[in-house]
């Protein structure tokens, strides 16, 4: 959809975003056809349905923030916010808009991963914690042992990608519980210096975390499906 918008051709699925979709297409359709086989007369295959198309369509939705955000951030070309023509500040709110959108959509997809994760494996999370996130859900994985080889890949991946995450996770509540992210950045340097022109943050480096949480996001979805799957036909 934001590719349109930008006069960019539709994105082609490649690589590990590609994996992830499949992946989670496949056990969707496992699951319609369970359905129509069988009654599901508590609903549980059509919540893990929805779920899961849920899932799809918040990894669609980041892959675009991020790549909006990496279009927006080609037309920032001064490196102070006191340089900055009227349009290109326009252009600089835009990127970080899509850039806030980006990181808060990482830790959200996660949330609801792990949430799918409780339900389709029973890890009764919510008996450890009541309000849990993904990562309360990787160590229950690891306390029950009976997935163990999907939890170590999970794991694995985790700590792979555990700079980048901790960088956008800092960020994240900086926008949700303190200020804005980049005025935190803007009211730093005042301290520097009062009189001083503000200098931007590091955009490359800050989209870079966020590709790379988004390839830590599409990585675990997808090791995580193609095991739920081969589990399935295994059990059936």
């Amino acid at each position: 959809m934001l590719r349109i918008l930008l006069g960019e051709p539709p994105r082609k699925n490649s690589g590990v975003l590609a994996e992830a979709m499949d992946n989670m297409a496949k056990i969707a359709a496992l699951l319609r056809k369970e359905m129509s086989m069988h009654e599901d007369r508590d609903h549980e295959f059509r919540k893990l349905e929805v779920w899961t198309r849920g899932l799809i369509s918040s990894l669609d939705e980041l892959e675009q923030s991020w790549f909006a955000a990496a279009f927006y951030r080609k037309l920032v070309i001064a490196g102070y916010m006191d340089d900055m023509s009227t349009m290109e500040q326009g252009e600089y709110a835009r990127y970080v808009y899509f850039y806030k959108n980006g990181f808060i959509r990482v830790f959200s997809l996660l949330d609801k991963f792990g949430t799918v994760l409780n339900s389709l494996y029973d890890l009764n999370t919510s008996k450890v914690k009541a309000h849990f996130s993904y990562f309360t859900v990787l160590r229950q994985f690891h306390s029950l042992k009976e997935h163990s080889v999907l939890a170590d890949q999970l794991e694995n991946i985790k700590n792979n990608y555990r700079e980048p995450l901790e960088n956008l996770r800092k960020r994240r509540n900086a926008e949700i519980h303190y200020m804005n992210a980049e005025m935190q950045d803007d009211l730093w340097q005042r301290h520097q210096g009062l009189h001083d022109k503000i200098h931007l943050e590091d955009l490359d480096s800050h989209l870079e975390d966020l590709r790379q949480g988004l390839e830590m996001v599409c990585k675990s979805l997808s090791v995580a499906f193609r095991y739920s799957n081969e589990q399935w036909h295994k059990n059936r």
